[in-house]
């Protein structure tokens, strides 16, 4: 297993890291001020990739790319033999950088969701993590930004002072952020999905033993049935289905294939 390479998940390259790998490179980055896109993916994100060339595009071109979900990495194991684990979950990675960042001085932004949900999200990390400072918050606009505003928003970024962006956009929202902000934003964007919602207390998890057996994604619908049934019941059996072809060698999916986006495409 190399930590560095990318291993392919039906076409969507996913490195085979743990937390500790996935931590020391992104604060590595964060201490040179280096743009750096990172992603944590489960099922949906992958999928998203799969059924949208552009947006297949954009997840291959990610300087970091996690296994969230419990089944992307089985497909690690189970196609490259990665031997894996444990799983880079979005929200446990995003209170271990904290917990870096609180140690070694790094200041972080927080940037999406709601101005209610990042004041709960921010009390909440600070009891945690009490040496931790916080340089900027910004809520998400919930809509698409112009090129203005984009550069705008990543002034305000950059002049915070700080040395890790959280970005809680939801898929494929924020990995289109840190796809097109990571040469403008001169630090780590690290991608973290529902971590925001989780850690303000406004989203409850689901029990561990659900997370480590896959079956996250059947607690979550039994909490959001209407925004995320479809989501669920078409993507996960598709992702199952690609998955065998994968390793039966009739499904090819290589990480080249995608089309460059034809535009850029920021939501704010």
């Amino acid at each position: 297993m190399n930590a560095n390479q990318k291993y392919s998940v039906l076409g969507i390259g996913v490195h085979a890291v743990d937390y500790a790998t996935a931590v020391a490179g992104v604060m590595d980055a964060a201490h040179s001020g280096q743009g750096l896109a990172v992603t944590a993916l489960a099922v949906h994100g992958v999928m998203t990739g799969v059924l949208d060339r552009e947006h297949y595009y954009r997840l291959n071109q990610l300087d970091l790319v996690c296994p969230d979900g419990q089944p992307v990495r089985w497909a690690l194991n189970l196609l490259h033999g990665c031997g894996l684990k444990e799983r880079v979950y979005g929200p446990e990675l995003t209170l271990r950088l904290c917990e870096a960042a609180a140690q070694q001085g790094v200041s972080i932004f927080l940037f999406g969701g709601t101005e209610a949900m990042l004041a709960a999200l921010q009390e909440n990390l600070r009891a945690r993590f009490p040496e931790l400072e916080i340089a900027g918050v910004k809520p998400s606009a919930f809509r698409q930004i112009d090129a203005e505003e984009r550069e705008v928003l990543a002034a305000e970024i950059n002049a915070s002072g700080a040395g890790l962006c959280f970005v809680g956009l939801g898929c494929p929202r924020q990995e289109t952020f840190a796809y097109e902000m990571r040469d403008r934003i001169a630090m780590p964007l690290i991608a973290v999905g529902a971590a925001f919602a989780f850690h303000a207390g406004q989203l409850p998890q689901a029990p561990p033993w659900m997370q480590r057996h896959g079956l996250e994604w059947w607690y979550r619908l039994t909490r959001e049935p209407k925004r995320l049934w479809r989501r669920y019941l078409y993507l996960n059996p598709l992702y199952l289905t690609l998955l065998g072809l994968q390793k039966l060698g009739l499904y090819r999916g290589r990480p080249d294939h995608g089309s460059p986006p034809s535009k850029e495409w920021m939501f704010g």
